[in-house]
């Protein structure tokens, strides 16, 4: 892999979190290149050649509504590891058929 902000690089994937700039900038003080996309983004991207590392961040969002933030499926299938944090997780969980549930309990 290519060092200091060289050819290859780990997509963050925003849905919402607070803390996306801040994971990017870890990233970076490991000397990878990181870059902060969209979903849609992640949609419109043809060539993942030099990417070699997907992030998919948390959010305000739950794949429990009823409507939720998507990515294609077949960024699943492209042998590049993934990592999902928190509403993330929920989303790779849900795509190979994992069942998210509520917390109905009332405290």
């Amino acid at each position: 892999m290519t060092t200091k902000y060289g050819k290859k690089k780990i997509l963050i994937v925003d849905f919402g979190s607070q803390v996306t700039r801040l994971i990017a900038r870890r990233i970076r003080d490991f000397g990878v290149y990181s870059e902060i996309i969209t979903p849609e983004d992640l949609g419109k991207i043809i060539n993942f050649k030099d990417i070699h590392g997907l992030i998919f961040s948390g959010g305000p969002s739950t794949v429990t509504n009823k409507f939720f933030p998507k990515i294609p499926k077949r960024v699943f299938f492209l042998n590049i590891p993934i990592l999902g944090i928190c509403y993330g997780l929920q989303l790779i969980a849900k795509n190979f058929g994992g069942r998210i549930k509520s917390n109905t309990k009332k405290t």
